[in-house]
């Protein structure tokens, strides 16, 4: 068996952490970024949706991954997200993570603009000339552009990605990528399909809620992978009513609220987004804590 690469295995998309004033808080960052490599964790993709990347400067991001870098324990990768509107800008920031030692990095389309084809390859295209490895990050719910398996397949030949991490939610399309570029890796990328995608042959999972409770995950996703179904099922039934917050709107309010309640700092969120309303802050927290009082670590 072939060496497990570098965005293989459960890679954390981490949240960011800031203060009252909400300037990012690099030291309990820094923490949680230690922290989640002694949970057994086997990396950390920050600057990504979790991170709240679309409020950061580029002085903020190149931080943030130069922070996550000096934490990072030896074979503990890190791969940052280098989404941005255009590949010129998507390529600066894989340069920078390069240049800090960074792993790969991960890669969405172009933001917010409903580019075809021809703009998604070159796109990729900037950013592959790095030379950092490349995962795609299909994420057609907050981009314009959707991924497809033959898009998919057309960067994989062309030696521009070397993996996805899938986000459409459409486990469907998951044996078709499959079937089109064999070669490609399939990252899970939604925490409420974890089993689904691991099943349809994921080899990792770029993940929000390992954050949380990270051994009760890292026993889900091994449980998943190797097929042991009787392992798997019952803690995915368990642990759904937290997992499927991470494919709602308010994902990154909800895995900050549940990192406080576990004792671990997930902190406020930077405007545009406001704290959870009383309603939907009372359903993650009443789901938060049957885990908790079940002793879900």
């Amino acid at each position: 068996m072939s060496a497990p690469k570098p965005w293989h295995g459960i890679i954390v998309a981490t949240s960011l952490q800031f203060n009252d004033q909400l300037d990012i808080d690099l030291g309990t960052y820094g923490d949680n970024v230690r922290w989640l490599a002694e949970q057994g964790m086997d990396g950390v993709a920050p600057n990504g949706s979790l991170g709240e990347y679309h409020t950061l400067s580029w002085e903020e991001r190149d931080k943030v991954v130069e922070t996550a870098v000096a934490n990072a324990p030896e074979d503990f990768t890190v791969m940052p997200g280098v989404g941005a509107y255009g590949g010129r800008e998507s390529r600066r920031h894989a340069q920078v993570a390069k240049d800090l030692g960074a792993h790969a990095v991960m890669a969405l389309p172009p933001n917010s603009y409903p580019a075809d084809e021809r703009a998604v390859l070159k796109h990729f295209e900037l950013i592959a000339s790095v030379g950092l490895p490349v995962t795609a990050y299909n994420n057609p719910i907050d981009t314009k552009v959707d991924l497809t398996p033959q898009i998919l397949a057309k960067l994989s030949q062309e030696g521009l990605i070397v993996g996805v991490k899938e986000f459409s939610g459409d486990v469907r399309r998951c044996y078709e990528i499959s079937e089109l570029a064999p070669e490609l890796d399939l990252i899970i990328g939604t925490d409420d399909t974890v089993v689904e995608v691991a099943i349809a042959g994921a080899v990792g999972w770029v993940a929000g809620y390992p954050q949380v409770f990270p051994q009760a995950s890292r026993k889900l996703y091994d449980a998943a992978r190797s097929g042991d179904m009787e392992t798997a099922l019952p803690l995915y039934r368990q642990l759904h009513p937290v997992l499927r917050w991470d494919s709602k709107i308010e994902f990154i309010q909800a895995i900050k609220l549940g990192q406080d309640m576990v004792g671990r700092t997930g902190g406020p969120t930077r405007p545009p987004r406001e704290p959870l309303t009383a309603h939907r802050e009372s359903i993650v927290r009443e789901a938060t804590q049957k885990l908790i009082d079940a002793g879900v670590s």
